[in-house]
């Protein structure tokens, strides 16, 4: 057998080939793949934009800009967004500090003519070129990226710490405005001179720090839309131009035998009227349907109860004969799950007992022969304190 050779991480450029390569070789073996760090990608690189143009594109109504102050000691970041003033700069300390402002080549012509080197990528797949200006020890913290990005070295240094680890923890600090990480141990790590650039896919966790004097790296963004985001404003356009008539249809139905269970037919039905929902997971769907349609058209909500029930007086009426009475505008559904069910309630899910799902939903009223169970007291609670059952006490004979 004979091993795959190892890429190498790190690579030397020139002025005919920024990347080290060619851009075909760097997009088969690194682009989306892999980090890469190319020294001298820009052989003797002058900035286009001095740091005092930038602080003073910082300060324009319309820019896009942050000013990042790091409390070395204590541990603690401060985040001002722009527009910014002469003031903000006044105040800020000798070092731990970095001045971010986005889309700086739709400001600067000079700017925006470093993407000519970015030509071998589809000019919509570029978003935007970052410059970040910062002091000795100034940065962001260590962070990841959900797209891809090329870190070109501008002025000064920059030491540059990356996780090419798989299984690196990827959970974010919830005392921070900025998303940072947790925990980051690099894997590699370097310090970037002018010229130098620093590739990274998605998801590599890496941290950049100002070293020895005044910093400015070019960051050249790409546009990586979510998935959520692509579904959502594809789903708006097919909206506004499906028409009305286009509606859920059921000919082929059967008598039921559970009234308000969403079933496998159902969901056959939905993947034909739905031009994406083919794709889709049985779970997701059957998920997304059953908020949906017990959501629809619902002209009230109920109100919650001034005070919350407790456990113990749930139990109480229970033990007293007490029925739970449906709200009449509550709207119900409910689906089999691997384990249980799912009960929809006015566009909420909860999870239940199949059993008690398929009660609630054939029955306005419900009375309990037995005693409920554990799990059925607590789907019970939970629909009481959200308004979507009235207990009611027996009466006094």
């Amino acid at each position: 057998m004979t091993k795959t050779p190892t890429l190498p991480i790190e690579v030397r450029g020139s002025a005919k080939h920024p990347l080290g390569m060619s851009p075909a070789q760097f997009l088969r073996d690194y682009w989306q793949k892999r980090p890469l760090l190319i020294r001298n990608a820009f052989p003797n690189f002058t900035p286009p934009i001095e740091p005092n143009d930038l602080a003073g594109l910082a300060c324009e109504e319309s820019a896009l800009s942050r000013l990042i102050v790091h409390d070395e000691k204590r541990d603690r970041w401060n985040v001002k967004v722009g527009p910014l003033s002469e003031d903000d700069f006044s105040k800020t300390p000798a070092a731990n500090w970095t001045l971010l402002v986005q889309d700086v080549d739709k400001w600067d012509a000079d700017v925006a003519a470093l993407l000519e080197s970015f030509r071998f990528l589809p000019s919509w797949r570029v978003d935007d070129i970052m410059i970040s200006y910062a002091e000795p020890g100034g940065g962001v913290g260590a962070h990841v990226d959900q797209y891809d990005v090329f870190l070109l070295q501008g002025l000064g240094q920059r030491h540059w710490g990356i996780s090419d680890d798989p299984a690196a923890p990827k959970d974010f600090r919830d005392d921070v405005e900025l998303k940072q990480l947790k925990h980051f141990e690099p894997t590699h790590e370097w310090l970037l001179e002018p010229g130098d650039m620093l590739y990274l896919p998605p998801g590599v966790p890496h941290d950049g720090v100002a070293f020895g004097g005044p910093c400015m790296t070019f960051s050249v963004g790409m546009r990586a839309p979510s998935r959520a985001e692509l579904t959502g404003d594809l789903a708006d356009y097919l909206a506004e131009r499906l028409p009305d008539e286009l509606r859920y249809t059921d000919a082929d139905l059967t008598p039921v035998k559970a009234p308000g269970e969403i079933d496998r037919a159902t969901l056959v039905r939905l993947k034909q009227a739905l031009p994406f929902a083919a794709a889709l997971d049985d779970t997701l769907l059957t998920d997304w349907f059953g908020c949906f349609i017990t959501r629809y058209r619902n002209a009230q909500v109920p109100a919650h109860p001034e005070k919350p029930l407790t456990e113990a007086a749930l139990q109480k009426l229970l033990d007293g004969g007490a029925q739970m009475l449906r709200h009449p505008w509550a709207r119900t559904a409910w689906a089999k799950g691997k384990v249980g069910a799912t009960l929809f309630v006015s566009g909420h899910a909860y999870p239940a007992p199949a059993a008690l799902a398929e009660q609630l939903c054939d029955q306005r009223v419900l009375a309990f022969d037995k005693k409920p169970s554990v799990a059925d007291r607590a789907v019970l609670l939970a629909l009481i304190n959200d308004g979507h059952l009235l207990p009611q006490k027996p009466r006094r004979r």
